[in-house]
């Protein structure tokens, strides 16, 4: 493939902020409001502006995302020599995105002036049909013509994009000749993109039949048809590409593919945007994105899952969110965390709490006490560090005064049980067993106390013994905290399970150390920390699966439900969660972020499951186990 490059044949991409020249809707889009056209106006070199087939690593400059995504350039336009840097140009590029994940949305929400962090241009181009050797065809289909490899001058080409897809094809077709060319766009609804194609012929196929031939590219276009171009360039999604890839076999007509990958760099160095070829793994970022379609592999896709295949048949899908710990019904499976979320009263006058599946209690301990000294909260990226020390008035206290307030709200009470020896967590569930609370979470994980906390749930031994002791001395429903610092979590979670746990809880903040560079010392009293949020997340998911595949293996009538919990934020991250097995979700630190993000996630799991056709959690629980 050919790439830009400098006299000293180098690639020559830019790092540099750009800024939104316009950023609107495009018209024709099904639904209105999916793709967005943004136009970036840059300062360049000649040499460093794009050619078509080219992308862009593009992220907001105010965003949240760490990564850029990686866009095709649409149409690239030269607005004049720059006036405030001599020997270089002002440019607008166009790129159309689809609004799809959170990069991209972060990028359709831009407005006028915006910055944009911009790498590029990257990757290969399209070759020029005039440059392109053609071979002799050959063919056993009598139904398909055979003819000898056409001259330069009278190529037949084929140019196909499928949905964005049509972004850099049509960013090509305008450097060819117009009328030399036909063209085919495929979309599922609607049609957009093609406003700068000047094609000899344009087909449009949709899905829905809403503009054009009805049905998707193979409605138009055949191994028959395809014999009767000498060069296809195509960009879509991969079953289109792999269909294109087929017939031009067939048909044995050169074809070039642009595809498409994750990518973190986009300069050729992560490794992460490998594509299969007979050649062996291809950068997509830097041998590509542009294939010759005969060096392609295409894998089949990963099936789904059966559940999630199985709830298809379903319509007029009305959720049941309700979930079971032991005998006791939530009506959702969203619990406000035990140290984020106070004892459930504070936060009614900001949001509804009543609709919450539950409110695990502040951590209590027998006596009170006063927590620890010196800072107590430090914020780091996706993440906040607490050492508060467990500051309680007391399970005492919390009889007389806290549990009557949250036995009134319509949230299930969890009351989270701790203490700093084995002999006061056994009298502090001897007091909350004479009481009305409904469930009593056993907290041997907190990794901010001194004695007690944590210590207990780092071994099998230590933490079945915990369990054993308060199951004597209690008939609640009891469900166990663990720690993620123990060295075999699973195994952890079996022997609570053992000494009587209904459920496991999974899992408490970890442990982490940060350092005040204006002091040189560190920035809590303890030295350790717990440390919570969106971070830990791919972290305390890799536990749960874990422990819920080490819990489908025991007897039926051994198997506890699973409470997860770590950097939870929205309902996809619930819903993650439940599919690695867990039953119900605790939201911690997002509270502090958003107030509103538990009942977000309630809306939203309520709509996943309608669109999934889920009538229950159980439906979709450990799915992906």
């Amino acid at each position: 493939m050919a790439e830009t490059k400098d006299c000293h044949g180098n690639t020559i991409p830019v790092y540099a902020k750009g800024t939104v020249g316009a950023n609107t809707i495009v018209k024709g889009a099904v639904p209105e409001g999916s793709v967005f056209s943004i136009k970036v106006n840059v300062t360049a070199k000649q040499k460093s502006l794009p050619v078509a087939g080219q992308f862009y690593m593009l992220r907001a400059t105010k965003g949240k995302c760490l990564l850029g995504r990686p866009i095709s350039v649409y149409h690239t336009e030269i607005l004049g020599e720059s006036k405030t840097e001599k020997g270089r140009l002002d440019a607008s590029i166009e790129f159309l995105i689809l609004k799809k994940g959170k990069g991209t949305t972060e990028l359709c929400e831009l407005e006028k002036n915006d910055s944009v962090d911009i790498l590029g241009p990257l990757g290969n181009i399209f070759p020029d049909p005039k440059n392109v050797k053609l071979e002799k065809k050959i063919t056993s289909n009598k139904n398909i013509s055979s003819k000898s490899g056409a001259k330069n001058s009278t190529k037949k080409i084929c140019i196909i994009g499928g949905g964005i897809g049509v972004a850099p094809v049509s960013g090509f077709a305008e450097t060819l000749e117009p009328k030399t060319y036909d063209f085919y766009a495929c979309f599922k609804s609607g049609k957009y993109g093609v406003k700068n194609v000047k094609a000899k012929k344009l087909i449009v196929t949709t899905d829905d039949g809403s503009v054009g031939i009805k049905g998707m590219l193979s409605a138009a276009l055949d191994e028959k048809k395809i014999s009767e171009y000498d060069i296809v360039y195509a960009c879509g999604p991969l079953p289109m590409l792999s269909y294109v890839q087929s017939i031009c076999k067939a048909a044995n007509v050169k074809s070039y593919l642009s595809m498409e990958s994750r990518m973190a760099c986009g300069m050729g160095v992560c490794l992460g945007c490998t594509i299969e070829t007979v050649d062996g793994y291809k950068r997509c970022c830097k041998d590509g994105p542009v294939f010759e379609g005969d060096k392609l592999i295409f894998l089949k896709p990963s099936a789904c899952a059966e559940q999630v295949v199985a709830a298809r048949k379903n319509k007029n899908v009305k959720p049941d969110l309700s979930v079971k710990i032991r005998d006791v019904v939530l009506k959702n499976p969203v619990i406000g965390s035990s140290g984020t979320f106070g004892f459930g009263t504070e936060y009614k006058d900001v949001f509804d709490v009543n609709k919450l599946g539950g409110i695990s209690s502040k951590g209590l301990t027998l006596e009170p006490r006063q927590g620890n000294s010196g800072i107590r909260l430090w914020e780091t990226p996706s993440g906040l560090m607490n050492s508060i020390g467990l500051q309680n008035p007391g399970i005492p206290h919390f009889i007389e005064h806290e549990l009557p307030e949250m036995l009134k709200l319509k949230a299930v009470t969890i009351a989270n049980l701790s203490g700093s020896s084995l002999e006061t967590y056994i009298e502090g569930a001897k007091l909350l067993d004479k009481t009305d609370v409904p469930i009593i979470e056993l907290n041997i994980s907190c990794p901010n106390v001194s004695a007690g906390g944590a210590a207990l749930g780092m071994s099998c031994e230590m933490a079945g013994s915990a369990t054993k002791a308060i199951r004597k001395v209690t008939e609640k429903p009891l469900i166990v905290k663990l720690t993620p610092q123990a060295s075999d979590v699973a195994g952890v979670a079996l022997s609570c399970i053992e000494a009587g746990a209904d459920g496991i809880v999974l899992c408490n903040s970890f442990q982490g150390v940060a350092i005040d560079i204006e002091k040189g010392r560190p920035v809590f009293d303890k030295v350790k920390a717990g440390f919570g949020g969106p971070a830990v997340r791919p972290i305390a998911l890799r536990l749960v699966y874990e422990v819920c595949t080490a819990i489908r293996k025991l007897p039926k009538d051994k198997q506890v439900p699973v409470i997860a919990i770590g950097g939870i934020a929205t309902w996809q991250d619930a819903v993650e969660f439940i599919m690695a097995g867990a039953t119900a979700v605790q939201v911690g630190t997002n509270t502090f972020a958003n107030p509103n993000s538990m009942i977000e996630i309630i809306d939203g799991l309520k709509e996943f499951m309608k669109r999934k056709g889920f009538n229950t959690i159980e439906d979709f629980r450990g799915c992906a186990l």
